[in-house]
């Protein structure tokens, strides 16, 4: 599939209701307006494709970023690569897709990841946070939790709301996955309050950090 027409795709699938709801989430008005589902379901039909996913992203469209996403190869980007494609995105819906698919799937992402930490751009740090919490998570060997909750007690409140969100993620997983620190992570997400009054749909976790790692260890049983 060429550019033009998988441009042409997606301006077909365009809705007006969910181009308002990405609006109101931080989209400009270079987007179509596609449902999520619809944007799966094209990735799908047209199968990987990174030459084409780079020209995908390089419009600028929301939509077009997203699909992009899906057809990206995560091993044919190099380390300065990928991080172009980190800083160049404004929006919090292709970061979170960008670093779910394409960033923690990197060869590199280690280095990456230590990079992002130490920098002050706002999407570059939100994706550093994002593979902190992953490690927390996942593999926390070699990282200093302590010094970590340091950070976020020193610097969660007043943070970007962009990182602020990942860093909040790194707090909860450390009082989830991690005992011995759990009594701190809930102290300090209880004095600093962030996310304390967010609005919650129906069944959902709360992002307040004290609510969220009480309801997960609860689960846990």
């Amino acid at each position: 599939m060429q550019l033009n027409e998988a441009l042409a795709r997606l301006n077909a699938l365009g809705d007006e209701t969910v181009r308002a709801r990405n609006a109101r989430n931080g989209a400009d008005d270079n987007q179509f307006g596609v449902k999520l589902g619809d944007i799966r379901a094209l990735a799908k039909a047209i199968k990987a494709n990174h030459a084409l996913a780079l020209e995908l992203w390089e419009t600028g469209n929301l939509d077009a970023r997203l699909l992009a996403i899906l057809l990206m190869k995560p091993k044919a980007l190099s380390a300065d690569e990928l991080d172009r494609l980190v800083r160049s995105n404004a929006v919090p819906q292709v970061s979170d897709w960008l670093n779910a698919y394409v960033v923690k799937a990197h060869p590199e992402k280690e280095a990456l990841r230590q990079q992002w930490m130490e920098t002050d751009h706002p999407m570059a740090a939100r994706a550093g946070w994002s593979l902190t919490a992953e490690r927390v998570d996942k593999n926390a060997d070699g990282l200093d939790l302590p010094a970590l909750l340091d950070r976020i007690e020193a610097g969660l409140a007043t943070a970007h709301p962009l990182p602020q969100w990942t860093m909040n993620n790194t707090l909860a997983n450390i009082g989830i996955h991690h005992p011995e620190h759990r009594a701190r992570a809930l102290g300090i997400g209880e004095a600093l309050g962030v996310y304390r009054d967010y609005p919650t749909s129906p069944g959902c976790t709360s992002p307040f950090a004290p609510e969220w790692i009480n309801e997960m260890v609860r689960r846990q049983g």
